[in-house]
Formats: structure tokens, C-alpha cells, sequence
């Protein structure tokens, strides 16, 4: 297995860890918001120290690419390429959407037809969402969507469906269909990352160091957000 250091800077949590052998083995996580341009580096360091300390060659690093804060993908994309470049590393991009639902699939028993559509909140009753079947599938690709009380229906009418991320709480008044479920405190974290960016490695999904800008909430906002029905 691949060693690979995880950068999460999307929402108001920084967090940074190291995998390797299929498990995380250094996580390092702060909650209090707007600090990211100081915790970050801390964090990189540690993480960096730890894996020079045990000797284990650094593979690739993998950072969460939104949608998201444009400060918080700003800093945390800039510190992946910036070790990328430093010590010769493969860059790994994954959407956030997806980091949200990896706790969500580890610890949740969720039947064999549910369906995921993790929320990132924007603002008034905007979100940012995707909505994926449990091998993380696209159904619905991500977006800008206004929700009201019709939105995601024709998901709803046919699959259990699980909202999550810090979008999904002021939808829970919205969305009253039977087949809504919320699942509440799923943040995205970079200890949530190793499975994705190890599907990555395996099929050399690399994206190019020098090019790479990830999805920043201001271009899903460029048309406006469409309600669905």
C-alpha cells in the first residue's frame, strides 16, 4: 500500500493525515474555524516528521478539491502542490462530496439501495450537492440546487436517501419525504481520505502538479442554482 499524506482544508475543520498499509496512521484535526492559513502548516510539519521518523517513503500526496471555501481549498491546494513539488510527489485529487461520505459508509449500516447526497451549505437555501450509490457511483453529479420541499423527489421516490455534511441541517425542515434520512456531525476530514486516494493510486489517477485549481464555490454559483423537482 501507498503512503500518502491528506490534506482537508474545504470547510471551517482543518485537517491533515498520514496513511499507509490501508489504515490512517497520523491524523491531526482543528475545529475552531478561520485558522487555517496557521494550522495547516503546524499540521504538515508533524505529519512530515512523522513519516521522515519512521522511514517510510512518502508516495503522493492527496488533497480534497471541493466545492468549498475558497480560502480554506486556496491554502490547503497551494501546501499540496508546494510538498508535491519539494519532494517529487504524485498530486491526488478528490472531490469533497465524496470525503464526506466515506464516514458515512464505514459507519453507518445503510440498505443495498440507499442512496448518499452529501451538502455543502451555501448560502439561503442553497446548497452544493452530489448524490451517489453506495460503491460512490454518480447519480446525480455535483451542483448548485435551491431546496424546497420537492427537491431530490424523484430520488426519493425510489431509494432510501442519507443527506449529510453542514449543508444538510437547515434542509431537514425542507425535505420531509419518508424516505429522507439525516445523518448528522459528518464533516470532512482528511483520516477519511486513505480509501479514495487508494483508488486513485491504483488506477494513476495523478492530476498535473503545475495546472491543477480545484472547484471553487464561486464557479457553481456562475449559473444560478436550479430547484429540484
Amino acid at each position: 500500500m501507498s503512503c500518502i499524506l491528506h490534506i482537508e482544508t474545504s470547510t471551517e475543520v482543518c485537517s491533515v493525515a498520514v496513511s499507509g498499509e490501508g489504515q490512517c496512521l497520523f491524523s491531526r484535526e482543528d475545529y475552531k474555524g478561520l485558522s487555517h492559513a496557521v494550522s495547516l502548516g503546524v499540521f504538515v510539519e508533524e505529519a512530515l516528521s512523522f513519516v521522515d521518523g519512521h522511514g517510510m517513503p512518502l508516495d503522493a500526496v492527496a488533497v480534497s478539491c471541493g466545492p468549498g471555501s475558497y480560502t480554506g481549498l486556496r491554502i490547503g491546494v497551494s501546501m499540496a502542490k508546494g510538498i508535491c513539488y519539494g519532494r517529487d510527489l504524485k498530486l491526488i485529487a478528490l472531490p469533497t462530496p465524496k470525503v464526506l461520505c466515506v464516514p458515512v459508509l464505514l459507519r453507518h449500516e445503510l440498505p443495498d439501495d440507499a442512496l448518499l447526497c452529501p451538502m455543502i451549505d451555501a448560502r439561503r437555501m442553497e446548497v452544493y450537492a452530489a448524490v451517489y450509490d453506495k460503491a460512490l457511483n454518480p447519480v446525480k453529479e455535483i451542483a448548485a440546487d435551491v431546496v424546497d420541499e420537492n427537491s431530490y423527489l424523484s430520488f426519493l421516490e425510489a431509494h432510501p436517501v442519507y443527506f449529510f455534511g453542514n449543508g444538510a441541517v437547515k434542509c431537514r425542515e425542507k425535505i420531509t419525504h419518508f424516505n429522507a434520512h439525516f445523518i448528522e456531525e459528518i464533516v470532512p476530514l482528511a483520516k477519511w481520505m486513505f480509501p479514495l486516494a487508494e483508488k486513485a493510486v491504483a488506477v494513476q489517477d495523478f492530476k498535473d502538479v503545475a495546472y491543477f485549481e480545484p472547484f471553487y464555490l464561486k464557479e457553481f454559483v456562475a449559473s444560478k442554482p436550479k430547484k429540484l423537482l
